[in-house]
């Protein structure tokens, strides 16, 4: 099914529907099954497309306790630097909703990645923490 995705996700290119196949269709589909999906998903977190590396970042907004931070780390992490809006807005979300369940973790996380996270990541990640 992913690869199916990964050509709806470049075809749509657009928030509305790239936000919505990532958290309804590619997120459930790595808790489905992590085995094969996330060596994918690693890939496309560098995936020259920028709407397929924002579902990678965002796939996992509902995941919760099934969150791989590996993964998000690793999005995140390979994301970073690039100078796309919908990328630094997506990277401060997916960090944000993280933070509802471990909010130490996503401020050792921007902490981590200070001087590089872009001032848009940083306040969509903290937005909520005090």
């Amino acid at each position: 099914m992913l690869p199916l995705v990964h050509h709806l996700v470049v075809t749509g290119a657009w928030w509305d529907y790239v936000d919505d196949v990532a958290a309804n269709l590619v997120g459930p589909a790595l808790v489905a099954d992590r085995e094969r999906a996330t060596p994918l998903l690693r890939a496309w977190a560098s995936d020259e497309d920028p709407w397929v590396r924002r579902t990678v970042v965002l796939c996992q907004l509902k995941s919760r306790r099934d969150t791989d931070l590996e993964l998000l780390r690793h999005a995140v992490e390979c994301n970073v630097d690039d100078p796309s809006f919908w990328l630094r807005k997506a990277i401060g979300w997916a960090l944000r909703e993280y933070a509802r369940l471990d909010p130490e973790w996503v401020r050792a996380e921007v902490a981590r990645l200070d001087g590089r996270i872009s001032g848009l990541s940083r306040r969509e990640a903290l937005k909520r923490l005090a």
